[in-house]
């Protein structure tokens, strides 16, 4: 293909895009008003939940979505499809939920730059001068937030309209990845309370982590939700789940990265923040299998402190830096891009769908936040 022709094949690309994360974020927003509604029906007090969810909701790469997208137009889904449409954003809205609960969780007070929700929540108790405790009012607010989302993800998706045999293998693909991803939290948090565990078996723990947790929720499960949606036969799924599980997996290994060496202006995140959360990521149990003993002893003693200072993030980076984590980390990935490559070429798709997976990739796996 001549340059001419690729630019034109771009821009196609990159004008669908845009025109179906629009439709994402307008059926996103047709939805909470019609639940704003809703909630006036019980009480005002309680708008906030929706305002704090919309907040949230609105914004983000739509990965996932997109995902969707190409992978309903790989099995041949039209393009002009409001069926597709609400799959994204029933997929983006537990999204928003699983960000809502890892907040809580992490005890992480900031998500893409502002006040994580629950920080919001408590924030409000603070201004209005409430009684009781602002933390806990505010971890109140956030969980019922998170779940209240999620059944709006379940609703959404429950109003998708596709023929009854591709209904059903997507509606398996669905509550397969929220078993998943309920699964792998707790796995998460799992990992920050068992202690100090052989190298090996650390390194195992947190890739099963990566897996459920992650990776095929990011990537794997909205690529084939869309093709099944489209009506993808058994073999064009398995192809789309070789590519996608693999590029899950190393893009929540470039979140680990960024963790802790990400820069806080970029990211939305203070530096070093996993450390402070105490995460059991690939990036530490690579650390800890080749670092020397008192640099592991150091790193015990620090992860997971939440009022680690600057200076200490310093020193925990320059031991994993000196422990060789951060070049296999980045090896990882990779080598795991060459996978993910090579999956791509066996998927029988259209120029267009195969750029479009080519560009999210990349994207994917070497971005800085």
């Amino acid at each position: 293909m001549n340059k001419p022709a690729m630019d034109e094949a771009s821009s196609r690309r990159t004008a669908m895009e845009r025109e179906y994360v629009l439709a994402v974020e307008e059926t996103i927003q047709d939805f909470l008003n019609r639940q704003r509604l809703a909630i006036l029906e019980v009480s005002y007090e309680a708008l906030p939940l929706i305002d704090a969810i919309e907040s949230l909701c609105l914004g983000g790469k739509r990965m996932r979505a997109l995902l969707a997208l190409w992978g309903w137009q790989a099995a041949g889904g039209a393009a002009d499809s409001a069926e597709i449409v609400k799959a994204g954003a029933a997929i983006e809205l537990f999204q928003s939920a699983a960000l809502i609960h890892d907040d809580i969780i992490d005890h992480s007070d900031t998500r893409r730059g502002r006040p994580a929700l629950h920080k919001a929540f408590e924030a409000m108790h603070r201004d209005e001068q409430w009684d009781h405790d602002p933390a806990e009012f505010g971890t109140m607010g956030g969980i019922i937030a998170g779940d209240m989302c999620l059944s709006f993800s379940e609703a959404v998706f429950a109003s998708v309209a596709v023929a009854p045999e591709a209904s059903a293998r997507a509606r398996r693909i669905f509550d397969l990845m929220r078993t998943e991803v309920m699964a792998g939290q707790y796995l998460d948090g799992l990992s920050e309370v068992v202690g100090v565990e052989d190298p090996e078996e650390a390194l195992h723990r947190a890739s099963t982590v990566i897996r459920f947790k992650s990776a095929k929720y990011s990537c794997e499960h909205p690529l084939t939700l869309g093709a099944a949606l489209a009506g993808a036969d058994r073999e064009l799924l398995q192809r789309l789940r070789e590519f996608g599980l693999p590029l899950g997996e190393a893009f929540q290994l470039r979140d680990d990265v960024l963790g802790v060496f990400g820069e806080p202006e970029v990211t939305g995140k203070p530096a070093g923040d996993d450390l402070r959360e105490g995460k059991r990521t690939i990036l530490i149990a690579l650390t800890e299998r080749s670092a020397p003993p008192e640099d592991v002893a150091f790193l015990e003693s620090h992860l997971g402190d939440p009022g680690m200072n600057d200076e200490t993030v310093a020193r925990l980076r320059t031991i994993i830096r000196n422990s060789g984590a951060l070049d296999e980390a980045e090896g990882i990935i990779a080598t795991t891009e060459r996978q993910v490559s090579a999956a791509l070429r066996r998927i029988e798709a259209t120029p267009l769908v195969t750029e479009a997976l080519n560009v999210i990739a990349s994207k994917a796996l070497h971005r800085s936040a």
